[in-house]
């Protein structure tokens, strides 16, 4: 689904990508967060950087444009991590499907900074993850992206 353009899913749900920046830091696990600042019923909350794909726009498309709008850097995009919906993603209510995948900042990328829609960022391990108040929508895919991020690293 990667490549696939579409803006909704075959449903007529809004599709939503989002990504899971890892690193391996000092043998932790890490994923990047961030601290959203709009609209107002989610600003402070820490989620998973993403955002809507776009008409004509492929989900890596939008993940990558997304991701560059929001923290100004380039990805190479990893792994789905699979959600309990019958697309593979997270619902979200009636309104959409969050596709999530793991991605790791590209060799020539800037470091992540917030630009737009966030305020902060931080990088979370498995003892670190409740530190930040986690957006519900996220919470969930959060927990499997550092799960699968950390299986992938014993392989």
């Amino acid at each position: 689904m990667l490549h696939h353009v579409a803006e909704f899913a075959p449903d007529g749900r809004r599709l939503i990508t989002a990504t899971a920046i890892t690193r391996n830091h000092f043998g932790l696990c890490q994923i990047l967060t961030a601290r959203r600042t709009e609209p107002p019923e989610f600003a402070g909350g820490w989620e998973l950087p993403g955002g809507k794909v776009d008409p004509g726009e492929s989900i890596g498309g939008a993940l990558h444009r997304e991701i560059l709008e929001e923290l100004g850097v380039t990805l190479v995009i990893g792994d789905v991590v699979p959600g309990p919906d019958l697309l593979g993603g997270w619902p979200l209510g009636d309104y959409g499907v969050m596709m999530v995948h793991l991605a790791a900042l590209h060799p020539d990328s800037a470091q992540p900074a917030p630009i737009e829609q966030h305020d902060a960022i931080t990088w979370v391990c498995q003892d670190t993850f409740d530190d930040v108040p986690w957006l519900a929508a996220d919470r969930a895919p959060a927990i499997a992206a550092l799960t699968l991020f950390a299986a992938l690293q014993q392989h």
